[in-house]
């Protein structure tokens, strides 16, 4: 019996920034249904990769193809399928949230009574429904967190991509929206994120890829990757790098 497409295939994807090469020919397949974590150190090209993946970005060699759609073949057909919370892109924030979220189900061609019935179950779903009229500049990082998630969601994609989804975010707003992303992924949709935090992966992904110097090292499900022993460990292993620190002598002495 053949394999399903994977929700999201990535063939051969490189990026060059002058003469440094972001992304290196890299392959990655990621199940339909997982819960897909992407770590690797800063400068490892997480972002730049899953930019590409998403049509933010176009590479310079190599396909993105999302549930069988080519990105960069036919983007409206793919972007369709995909909701994406980038890290650091520049949103509409002198809009209040529920102007954001109905802004992004409108471009996406939704009725508008569609768009304002999801709205508002977004914006409780998420706890945001006293700060909907409130402009988004004045949102706290948690906040704007979850806004642009309602965003990503707002027209029931089958692909969320997230770039540190919860980076700067409250445990509160944290667990919030780890609550609806194991919600959609245990109902049939597919969950991609980056991280910098090994233990919130491990506790919540169910594939992992370890990506070093903008190609995958290793990829598949997670205690798979793991190999038996914590996913920081394999990390360290993969990555390299000196953990021990020296020197120092002077801040572990005191004096009155």
């Amino acid at each position: 019996m053949p394999q399903p497409e994977p929700a999201l295939r990535l063939r051969a994807l490189t990026k060059r920034f002058g003469p440094t090469t972001a992304v290196d020919q890299l392959d990655l397949d990621v199940p339909r249904g997982s819960f897909y974590g992407l770590v690797g150190p800063n400068g490892a090209g997480k972002t730049t990769t899953l930019s590409m993946a998403t049509g933010l970005l176009r590479p310079d060699e190599g396909t993105a193809h999302v549930l069988g759609v080519d990105v960069w073949a036919d983007p409206v057909a793919a972007k369709a399928k995909i909701g994406v919370l980038p890290d650091g892109l520049r949103i509409f924030d002198r809009l209040t949230g529920r102007q954001l979220v109905t802004y992004a189900g409108l471009l996406r061609g939704m009725p508008r009574e569609l768009v304002e019935q999801r709205v508002e179950e977004l914006l409780v779903a998420l706890g945001l429904t006293e700060a909907r009229d409130k402009l988004v500049i004045d949102y706290s990082a948690g906040m704007t967190k979850k806004v642009t998630l309602a965003c990503a969601l707002v027209h029931a994609p089958r692909l969320l991509v997230l770039d540190e989804p919860f980076e700067a975010v409250d445990p509160v707003s944290a667990r919030t929206i780890r609550g609806i992303l194991e919600g959609f992924a245990g109902s049939g949709g597919t969950v991609v994120l980056s991280s910098h935090v090994m233990d919130l992966v491990e506790r919540i992904c169910t594939d992992v890829a370890i990506i070093v110097a903008g190609r995958v090292r290793t990829a598949g499900p997670l205690e798979v990757v793991r190999e038996g022993g914590r996913l920081e460990d394999r990390f360290l292993e993969l990555v390299g790098g000196a953990t021990d620190v020296e020197g120092l002598a002077w801040l572990r002495t005191s004096s009155d």
